[in-house]
């Protein structure tokens, strides 16, 4: 059966959940409001065969995602898109592969493929409890900056983003994009916009906000969704930080009042970054999500 690719649309949104939902992935990007979102520095598109998803990039030289759907017909599906690669000329590849995604891969093609991991793009998975509490040695640093948090800003409140509070979210993004350099380099900005589209169309992608408020202003917000059955993901976090704390503060409080039922939160990848990796590192992960590029062997 031949794939026919089409770009997706908000109108898919509920379609591509339910692929998604199947796949019970702990990817970051395993979501429709992921793939929307960023969808003009990343355009891939979907096509659907034998009970399945399948997603690939836009590029001449594109690859795959591995296939989100029916188990029973993973064979069939993956053989019908390495004949639409040889088709078009290009050597089958998959990226954002997870390790038990390959394990699949290798029970079905044994010894044909192989994989390549890259740091950069592990997801940061916490045990939600300790991020919502804090609690024991380890989290004794972070625990103090949202005491001295709570201390030093006591009219502080948390507001789950609505209708009524959205604005002010989005006017403190542009504060946010002004003194971070976003209009200078290209990835800022693409990024930027992303923050500000996923708080125009929270409602569409059913994503979920919460936002501070010191003084009446909104210092910091964070989005994020359900991720897998036990996992929920964090998208983004902005805040302003002239109000010392704010980010552990925000953390918590985002992870204490949304992700309630949730094992796991997952906070994407650090992008090589040395400072986000600290930082991340710094909440002591429970494990990384590891992803990689799938090529075929040579023989």
């Amino acid at each position: 059966m031949s794939l026919e690719f089409r770009k997706p649309t908000l109108q898919d949104r509920d379609l591509i959940d339910s692929y998604y939902r199947r796949a019970n992935s702990r990817s970051c990007e395993d979501t429709f409001a992921n793939i929307y979102l960023w969808n003009r520095l990343y355009p891939v598109e979907y096509a659907l065969t034998d009970g399945m998803m399948v997603l690939k990039s836009t590029q001449e030289d594109f690859y795959f995602r591995f296939p989100k759907g029916d188990p029973a017909h993973l064979r069939e599906v993956l053989e019908n898109m390495m004949e639409y690669a040889r088709e078009k000329g290009v050597a089958f590849k998959m990226g954002v592969v997870t390790p038990r995604q390959f394990a699949l891969l290798e029970e079905l093609f044994p010894g044909k493929f192989q994989i390549e991991y890259f740091r950069d793009d592990a997801d940061y998975v916490y045990e939600r409890e300790k991020l919502a509490n804090l609690s024991g040695k380890k989290y004794h640093g972070k625990k103090n900056h949202v005491n001295k948090f709570m201390k030093t800003y006591p009219d502080w409140s948390y507001e789950s983003i609505n209708d009524e509070n959205v604005e002010d979210c989005f006017q403190m993004g542009l504060i946010w994009r002004k003194r971070n350099g976003c209009d200078e380099e290209e990835e800022k900005r693409t990024e930027m916009c992303v923050t500000l589209n996923s708080l125009r169309l929270m409602k569409e992608l059913k994503l979920r906000g919460g936002c501070l408020r010191v003084d009446g202003r909104v210092v910091a917000f964070s989005i994020g969704e359900p991720l897998s059955e036990d996992t929920f993901v964090v998208h983004i976090e902005k805040a302003l930080t002239e109000y010392e704390g704010v980010y552990p503060m925000i953390n918590q409080q985002f992870v204490q009042r949304e992700t309630e039922g949730f094992l796991y939160v997952n906070r994407e990848e650090d992008t090589g970054d040395e400072g986000l990796r600290q930082a991340k590192l710094s909440y002591h992960p429970a494990f990384l999500e590891e992803k990689g590029i799938v090529t075929g062997k040579e023989k």
